[in-house]
């Protein structure tokens, strides 16, 4: 019976996570980007400071008419949402806070990771195939095509820690993380981040949207709460790359003076601000700048990641 309550707690408290730091997210999104923009909107809504203004959009999206296009494949249309959604809640169960608080730890938690991360992918390209729309199967097409690009450096960074750490647990990896991995690792920790930002489609990799060319890609004939899901599935994506970006490359919930879930925190908020910040900074890149950053950028620098931990851990065994 305490297994069954443990087992409960642990999913209450990921579900709460999984619905609150999005949200979090969200509104610091809202806020960085009034600020650094100087977009005087979303900071009036509710007095002060525009804290009303996530409640209003939640609103807005609830109140708004659910429509199908009359040519779309229904099931696929309705179902496209939860598939970009859900994977991101999976894969929340197995990354660690801190020592001992995680939903669950597997053997081979990194490859799950990034396994369940590549099918949350696929919730674009049904959106964009069961549309019946040209727009949005572009989009779809290109979401595709982004995928294929970013996994093979995303993987490889990722490997580049797992060899470090000899072990594909993810608490593993974190206990086995020592402060000087940040120099070591940095090369891997970039690719890994840049790949992951390029896979969420996040500006400046935001060519499948493209909302002044395509409108707003798979996305286009999407209203109401069904958008909504798919923001969401957005937020809840920079939250899970921030993550494990902090857990793979930056120690985790290791840190001095503070509790490690709080280090774990801290880490997290501070590298999705850094997706905030990139977005309000970077244009959009062209596709042929796309595709040439990730085959001729982020795979050599992989290869060589994965190179130098191999001589490193060679050298040192």
């Amino acid at each position: 019976m305490a297994e069954v309550l443990d087992v409960a707690l642990r999913l209450v408290v990921i579900v709460i996570a999984f619905l609150v730091l999005p949200l979090i997210v969200g509104q610091t999104e809202h806020k960085a980007m009034a600020h650094m923009q100087a977009r005087l909107g979303p900071m009036y809504a509710g007095g002060f400071h525009g804290w009303a203004q996530l409640i209003a959009d939640g609103v807005k999206f609830v109140q708004k008419e659910d429509v199908i296009p009359a040519a779309a494949d229904r099931r696929v249309f309705a179902l496209a949402p939860a598939v970009a959604l859900v994977p991101y809640l999976i894969v929340m169960i197995v990354i660690p806070v801190g020592p001992g608080l995680y939903g669950a730890d597997l053997d081979a938690g990194l490859f799950f990771v990034l396994a369940v991360m590549g099918v949350g992918v696929l919730g674009a390209i049904m959106a964009g195939w069961s549309s019946a729309n040209k727009y949005s199967a572009l989009g779809g097409m290109r979401a595709a095509a982004q995928l294929m690009s970013y996994e093979l450096p995303l993987v490889l960074a990722a490997s580049s820690v797992a060899m470090a750490a000899g072990t594909l647990s993810l608490p593993g990896i974190v206990e086995a993380w020592r402060w000087w991995w940040l120099p070591w690792q940095a090369v891997g920790a970039v690719v890994f981040f840049v790949a992951g930002l390029a896979e969420l489609r996040r500006p400046p990799f935001d060519m499948p949207i493209a909302d002044s060319e395509i409108i707003m890609g798979p996305m286009t004939e999407y209203t109401g709460i069904r958008f909504a899901l798919f923001m969401l599935a957005e937020y809840v994506g920079i939250v899970v790359l921030s993550a494990l970006t902090a857990v793979l490359f930056l120690g985790g919930w290791q840190g001095p003076l503070l509790p490690g879930p709080v280090w774990t925190l801290i880490k997290v908020f501070a590298l999705a601000f850094v997706v905030i910040w990139v977005r309000v900074s970077f244009p959009r890149l062209r596709a042929d700048q796309l595709q040439k950053l990730a085959w001729a950028g982020l795979v050599p620098l992989a290869l060589f990641q994965l190179a130098l931990t191999g001589v490193v851990k060679v050298l040192a065994g």
